[in-house]
């Protein structure tokens, strides 16, 4: 005989004990990723099959809508699935799906459903990154994101060496425009003191030549004669 019983676990979490004969089984989460993913599979499969066994045997109207936990959606309908729907809504008082303004509130109820399941991927996908919660991923997980690490660390140290060697260039270019403009000076400046050499020298001169008037001048005034 199988019996079920529900009690609660030391951490406040609802499990079903299932007992077969001497053996207990819990259900509750399976936290690995892989028994998860192959436990989904056989019970979704079990379950399609019951569905469409229920509805030949006992010419019932069965529809089934399964969503995976990333999403994937698996049905079956004995019928038309859409008219299943309908008639389920009505029975139970549900607004009409036809109705436009109807469609409108699902579509953004759809949206925001979606967007909320995008954020908790991206979230956990974030924490494993930074090495956080990973003691539920399986070996396949865990060889898949050191691998994203490994390409994430080497797109980090390619833009490092590349504003590096961006960096290295700048200098390069900065320090050849100083050294020119150093030469440029330095030329500049040798252009000035010769100028102010050759200056010096034509007026030393012109002092002479004055100097050597003047005298002549006095002569001539003393002697009255011309030289």
């Amino acid at each position: 005989m199988t019996t079920y019983s529900r009690h609660l676990c030391s951490d406040w979490t609802m499990v079903d004990t299932k007992e077969m004969g001497r053996g207990k089984v819990e259900l509750k989460r399976i936290e690995n990723p892989t028994n998860r993913q192959v436990t989904f599979s056989k019970r979704r499969n079990g379950l399609l099959k019951k569905a469409f066994e229920l509805s030949i045997l006992c010419d019932a109207e069965v529809a089934l809508l399964i969503f995976s936990s990333s999403g994937k959606v698996y049905q079956f309908a004995s019928h038309d699935m859409d008219r299943t729907i309908a008639k389920y809504r009505r029975e139970v008082g549900l607004p009409d799906s036809s109705n436009p303004q109807f469609r409108t509130m699902e579509f953004w109820r759809s949206e925001i459903e979606e967007l909320k399941r995008s954020i908790n991927i991206l979230e956990a996908r974030q924490k494993h990154l930074h090495g956080e919660d990973i003691l539920a991923l399986g070996m396949r997980e865990l060889k898949q994101l050191e691998r994203q690490l490994k390409i994430g660390a080497e797109r980090v140290r390619s833009r490092k060496r590349r504003i590096v060697s961006d960096h290295a260039t700048l200098l390069k270019r900065r320090n050849k425009q100083l050294q020119e403009e150093n030469t440029h000076f330095l030329k500049r400046l040798k252009e000035l003191d010769d100028g102010n050499t050759s200056s010096r020298i034509m007026g030393e001169n012109s002092c002479s030549m004055l100097q050597q008037r003047i005298v002549e001048d006095d002569l001539l005034n003393e002697t009255g004669l011309p030289l």
